[in-house]
C-alpha cells in the first residue's frame, strides 16, 4: 500500500480545504445571489476600483511619454476625413462653383466632375465607414490589457509590475473562477431545462421554465463578470411581441435574457451548442430552423408569425442586422421580421470598452478564442435601454419601419445610424449599391435638359 509523506499529505489537504473553500464562497456569494436576482455590490466596488488603477497608468503613459518626447497615439473617434451631410448635386455644384467663380443654375456634364467622384472613392478607401465596424473599438486610455492601446511601452518599473500583476490576476484568478461558474451555469441549464420538459404542460411548466432560464443566464453573467445598467424597465417586451436589438456579440443574449423572459429564435447546431439547444426546447417554445430552412424566409415568417399570434408566448428576441458590430454603429436592419405585424420592442445595449472589448469579430477569431478573450477580461460592463413599443403605420412598409426603429435604437445608444447592410462584413458590395450613384448623377443631368425642354 502506497503511503504519502508527511509533506505530501499536508500538501493534499491543504489543496482540498483551498477547492471546499473556493466551492463555498462561489455558492454563497455568487450562485445563491443569482438565484435570487440580489448583488452584494461586489461587482460595483471593483469595478471603481479598476476605473481609479486605468486612469493612473494613462496619467502615468502620458507623463512618461512627454518626458521622453514621444508622441502619443490618439485615436479618431469620429472619422479620419471631416464630412458634411450633403447630397451628390449639391457638392458638385458647390465644386463647379470654386471652379468657375459663379453657381450654375442649368448643371451639364463637365469634364471637372470627374474629380468628385475620385476625391469620393479616395476618401472611402481612406475612412471606410463599413470595414472600421467590424474591427475593435479603439480606446483613448489603457486598461492594463495589451491588446487595447498602441501607445504603452516600457514608460517605469511600477507601471510594468503593475500590467504583470494584472496579468496573474486576470489568468490565474477571474479564469479558473469564470470557467468554473460558465460550467455550472450551462450544467443547470441543460439539466434543469430536461428535467422541467418533462412535466406536462401548464403554469406551473411555465412558471419553472421561466426562473429556471433565468437563473442560469445570471449565473452565466456572473461567470463574465458582467455589470449592467437597466434603464426604462417598464417597457421590457410582453408576450406576444418582437424584441429587436442592436448586435453586438453573441452575449447579448445573456445580457437580456438575465432581465427577462424570451423565446429564442436561431439556427440548430450540432456539438454542445446543440445539446443546450434540444434541452431548452423542451421546457420553452424557442424557435430552432434548420440550415436549409434559414435560407426559406417565407418560412421563417410563418413560423414566426405563429409564434406571435398565441399571446401565451414569450416575446421573440432577434438581432436584425444579422451580424455582430463593433458596438459604435447600428447597420441595416433586415425587413423579415417587420412584416410580421407584431408589436416591437426596441432595445439599446451600449458596451463600456475600457473594462473589455464585447465585440465577436468572426472573421478573425473562433468562438473559443474570443471566449478566451472575453474571460480573461477585466469586466463586461455596459447599459440596456427599453425604448417604448413600437407599431409599423398604416403608410410604412417593412423597410421604413424597420429604419424607423434602428433610427430610435441608433439615438438611445450613442451609436451611428448606417444604411449598409452587414453582410458587407463577408460579401462584395452589391451592384445596386454602385449603381445608385450613377442614377443620382444621371438624374441630375437628364432633369436639367428636361428643364431647358420646358423653357
Amino acid at each position: 500500500m502506497f503511503l504519502l509523506l508527511p509533506f505530501d499529505s499536508l500538501v493534499v489537504n491543504l489543496l482540498g480545504i483551498s477547492i471546499t473553500v473556493l466551492f463555498t464562497l462561489l455558492l454563497v456569494f455568487i450562485i445563491v445571489p443569482a438565484i435570487f436576482g440580489v448583488s452584494f455590490g461586489i461587482r460595483k466596488v471593483y469595478m471603481k476600483t479598476l476605473l481609479k488603477i486605468f486612469q493612473w497608468a494613462t496619467l502615468r503613459i502620458e507623463r512618461g511619454a512627454k518626458e521622453k518626447n514621444h508622441p502619443l497615439y490618439k485615436p479618431y473617434v469620429n472619422g479620419i476625413i471631416a464630412k458634411e451631410p450633403t447630397s451628390l448635386e449639391e457638392e458638385i455644384k458647390e465644386m463647379r462653383r470654386s471652379g468657375s467663380g459663379k453657381a450654375l443654375d442649368t448643371p451639364e456634364f463637365e469634364l471637372s466632375d470627374i474629380f468628385y467622384f475620385c476625391r469620393k472613392g479616395i476618401e472611402t478607401i481612406m475612412d471606410d465607414e463599413v470595414t472600421k465596424r467590424f474591427s475593435a473599438e479603439e480606446l483613448e486610455s489603457w486598461n492594463l490589457l495589451s491588446r487595447t492601446n498602441y501607445n504603452f511601452q516600457y514608460i517605469s518599473l511600477r507601471l510594468t509590475v503593475l500590467w504583470g500583476l494584472g496579468v496573474l490576476i486576470r489568468y490565474c484568478f477571474l479564469l479558473p473562477l469564470r470557467i468554473a461558474l460558465a460550467f455550472t451555469g450551462i450544467s443547470l441549464l441543460v439539466t434543469g431545462t430536461t428535467v422541467v420538459g418533462y412535466l406536462p404542460n401548464g403554469r406551473c411548466k411555465d412558471f419553472l421554465s421561466k426562473h429556471v432560464h433565468l437563473m442560469c443566464y445570471r449565473i452565466c453573467v456572473r461567470a463574465l463578470t458582467a455589470i449592467i445598467t437597466y434603464h426604462h424597465r417598464e417597457n421590457r417586451p410582453r408576450n406576444g411581441g418582437i424584441c429587436v436589438a442592436n448586435h453586438t456579440s453573441p452575449i447579448d443574449v445573456i445580457i437580456l435574457a438575465s432581465d427577462g423572459y424570451y423565446a429564442m429564435v436561431g439556427q440548430i447546431h450540432g456539438g454542445l451548442m446543440g445539446v443546450i439547444q434540444r434541452a431548452m426546447v423542451k421546457a420553452c417554445p424557442h424557435v430552432w430552423f434548420e440550415r436549409s430552412e434559414v435560407k426559406d424566409r417565407h418560412l421563417v415568417a410563418r413560423r414566426l408569425t405563429e409564434h406571435v399570434r398565441d399571446k401565451s408566448k414569450l416575446p421573440i428576441l432577434i438581432f436584425p442586422e444579422g451580424t455582430c458590430i463593433n458596438n459604435t454603429s447600428v447597420m441595416m436592419f433586415k425587413k423579415g421580421s417587420f412584416e410580421i405585424g407584431a408589436t416591437v420592442y426596441p432595445v439599446a445595449i451600449k458596451y463600456d470598452p475600457q473594462f473589455g472589448d464585447a465585440f465577436w469579430n468572426s472573421s478573425k477569431y473562433g468562438m473559443v478564442t474570443y471566449l478566451l478573450r472575453m474571460m480573461t477580461s477585466w469586466a463586461i460592463v455596459c447599459s440596456v435601454w427599453y425604448l417604448p413599443p413600437m407599431t409599423r403605420q398604416p403608410e410604412e412598409d417593412a423597410v421604413q419601419f424597420a429604419n424607423r426603429v434602428k433610427s430610435a435604437i441608433a439615438r438611445q445608444g450613442g451609436l451611428v445610424d448606417l444604411l449598409w447592410d452587414g453582410g458587407l462584413k463577408r460579401e462584395k458590395v452589391k451592384d445596386a449599391f454602385k449603381e445608385e450613384q450613377q442614377k443620382l448623377y444621371s438624374k441630375m443631368i437628364v432633369g436639367s435638359h428636361e428643364d431647358r425642354s420646358r423653357s
